[in-house]
Parts: structure tokens; sequence; C-alpha cells
């Protein structure tokens, strides 16, 4: 069982609530549907999705995240329940039916969205009230992206998740990684030279292009970041590297040609005092990743700079 508690304060007297998993297992389904992107980073698709006949499930709910990655959430209801293998078999499903995926991604989000869906990392999320040191043990020896969050209701008002589990690395498919290129390649969206699965991760190919010093500076930030906590996800992605807890906090990227490695970090532009050539407020500019405040990085000093910061945007996420 979770050992946190929480505490109310009034004055000098200080009185423990009472934490409770919610009993009644379709209320706290809508809890999280109706709350996904506020609580987990991900935007809604379906609830009870069906798997068809040949399969006879139903997938508890569909989600897309902030790196445009699927993902399946299912509620752990009894401590009991293998919620973890039945979470792999629909995993395995939604790779089998990718076009399903993208069509619902389409009708809910949009058609431009359903372009940007990225094969390469889908995850898993498991979430209950409790789970066993089984369940914990089981998922460190599967090479999947599974996660597993404790939740504790507290009074009518508040909700507490925990981060149990998640793969310190998201683990990337290299099959599925040709087999999308490859797709591409024949669609006209990407060029023969792209099909070998090296080049066709763009980061991976920035990377092998920066020089020994630029190259220095990411990796420094890297394992700055990384070193926050034993909580932080490093997640590889086609155009930048996202850093997260339960959501992003920091999204980076590398510049061979601008000698530039840019960051961008879940912070309130207007909390920060910017300045020309370091940050900027680009809450309202496109950009690939997540994060409304940019941080360039050229020089060690600027990295040193950018360290306070690095480390707000971890607290706040």
């Amino acid at each position: 069982m979770s050992d946190i508690k929480l505490f109310h304060f009034n004055g000098d007297q200080v009185m423990e609530l009472a934490g409770a998993a919610v009993q009644v297992e379709k209320s706290l389904q809508h809890l999280f549907e109706a709350n996904l992107d506020a609580l987990l980073g991900i935007r809604f698709l379906a609830s009870e999705h069906s798997t068809g006949a040949v399969h006879g499930g139903r997938i508890d709910t569909l989600g897309l995240d902030e790196d445009n990655s699927p993902v399946i959430i299912e509620y752990k209801r009894s401590v009991n329940e293998n919620v973890i293998n039945q979470g792999l078999f629909y995993l395995d499903w939604l790779l089998d039916h990718r076009k399903e995926f993208q069509w619902l991604v389409m009708e809910r989000l949009g058609s431009e969205v359903a372009k940007t869906v990225d094969w390469s990392a889908p995850r898993l999320l498991c979430i209950a009230g409790d789970f066993t040191r089984y369940d914990e043990h089981a998922v460190k020896q599967i090479a999947r992206n599974i996660e597993l969050i404790r939740y504790r209701r507290f009074g009518e008002d508040l909700l507490m998740m925990e981060l149990v589990h998640a793969p310190k690395t998201a683990r990337v498919s290299p099959l599925i990684v040709q087999k999308r290129v490859t797709e591409e390649v024949a669609s006209g969206q990407a060029s023969p030279d792209d099909a070998d699965p090296y080049w066709a991760n763009r980061m991976s190919y920035r990377l092998s292009q920066a020089s020994t010093k630029l190259r220095d500076i990411y990796d420094a930030i890297q394992q700055f970041v990384t070193a926050l906590g034993d909580d932080v996800q490093v997640k590889e992605l086609k155009q930048y590297t996202a850093f997260k807890r339960i959501k992003n906090f920091i999204c980076l990227q590398i510049y061979p040609q601008a000698r530039s490695v840019v960051a961008y970090l879940k912070l309130d532009p207007l909390t920060v005092e910017l300045e020309d050539g370091f940050s900027r407020d680009v809450t309202n500019i496109g950009h690939h990743g997540t994060g409304d405040l940019e941080l360039s990085l050229k020089s060690m000093v600027d990295f040193e700079k950018a360290q306070p910061l690095l480390r707000r945007a971890y607290e706040g996420g």
C-alpha cells in the first residue's frame, strides 16, 4: 500500500485526511477521461473501444499524448486483476490496427493531427488504487513502454497521483520505425534516402552532424535533467528529445548549422525575465515539442545560466 499521507493545517491544528481508492469502477474511469489533458497530458479519443469479435475485448481508454504517441489506459479494479497482461494484449492489437486508430484521431482531432501520429513508442498506462510487488517486478522485466500510476482520493475534491513505475528511456521499436518510414517513402512523404532506420530518426542525424562542442552542451543538459529525479523519463522522438515525469516538462532539439541547442520548457514566460538571444516567449509561435519558454544555448555559459530554469520546469512538471 502507498505510505503517502495528506494533512490539513488549520491554524495550530493538524488533521489527517483519510485517503481512499474509488470503489465504483466507472467513477474512476469517468474522472480520468473527463480530465485526461490536465491530469496526464493526453488527448481523449475513445472509451470502451471494442477490439472486435476476434479479439473480444474492450480497451478502457484510448488517447494521444503530447508527443503524438498512441496511449492505452487500463484501470485496475481489484488487487488480483492482471491488468498488465491485458494491456499488453491490447497494445499488440493496436499496432496491428494502426489505420483504425488514425481514423479515430482524424474524427476526434482532425486530419492534420492524424498525419502526425508517431508509432515508434506507443504507451500503456495502468492506473490503480494500488499495485502488488509482483506488478512492479513484472513491468521491469518487460521491454515495453508501461507506466504504473497509483491514485488516492482525499475528501471530496482532492486527487493524488503517484508515478510508481515508468521506463527511464522510452523503448523505440526499430521494426516499427522501419515500417513507418517505408510507408512514408511509398506515399512521397519521405525520400528514399530516409529508408534506413538510422536516418529515419532525424534527431539522431542532427546529433551525428553536430560539433563536439555542441554535442557536449546537449549531453550536459541531458545529464543535468535526468539527474533532477528518479522519475525523469527520456523519450527520443524524430524531431526532439522529450523529458517527462507524468507529463513533458522539457523538449530538447539540436541544430548543427545554427550551432545551437534549443530547449522548450513548461514554464510561463511571464514569470521569466527574457533575454535577447537566450530566452523568448513562444506561446503563440508554432514549434516541435511542448513548452512556451524557448532557450537557445550556444555555450556552457548558457547552460549554467539555464540550470535554474531547467530545475523550475522539473519541479513544476
